[in-house]
């Protein structure tokens, strides 16, 4: 097994261990791996969790040599467009990362919707709640152009 099932293995045997991402926009992440899902992994950088699909990854430092498979059917078909649904439903701030030529390019929005392929982030000014008239804009974004997606960590 190769591509993006082959890091899943990997990343999911480093769970709960401190690791570092760095990504192909040229930006790097730092925590504790928290979740390896079967399309993106999530590090707790202390202050926020940090959303990062495996395609978005030019390396990982810290995961180790072992891998384990993933037994269960359901936990194995769960996917990115699952994380960006349940970030949509809560209504959170986040501050997304796209991956740019010349680096990533930054946003603060709220997910309005999750299309099969795309996210439709609404901007809006950090600290504001989305109401219609405090949006500025609303950009459809495409999964393979998400770099990480950050959000305030929970309690």
């Amino acid at each position: 097994m190769s591509g993006p099932a082959r890091r899943w293995w990997h990343c999911r045997s480093a769970v709960g261990c401190r690791i570092a991402v760095h990504l192909l926009c040229g930006e790097s992440v730092q925590g504790e791996l928290t979740y390896a899902g079967a399309d993106a992994l999530v590090v707790d950088d202390g202050r926020h969790q940090v959303l990062i699909p495996y395609a978005a990854a030019a390396r990982y430092v810290g995961l180790g040599r072992y891998a384990f498979a993933e037994n269960s059917l359901v936990r194995r078909s769960i996917g990115l467009a699952h994380s960006l649904r349940g970030l949509a439903r809560d209504r959170a701030e986040l501050s997304v990362t796209i991956n740019g030529g010349a680096g990533g390019l930054r946003l603060a929005g709220v997910i309005d919707r999750v299309g099969r392929d795309y996210i439709d982030l609404a901007t809006v000014i950090p600290g504001e709640a989305r109401r219609s008239q405090s949006v500025a804009d609303v950009s459809a974004i495409p999964f393979a152009a998400l770099a990480m997606i950050r959000s305030r960590r929970g309690g």
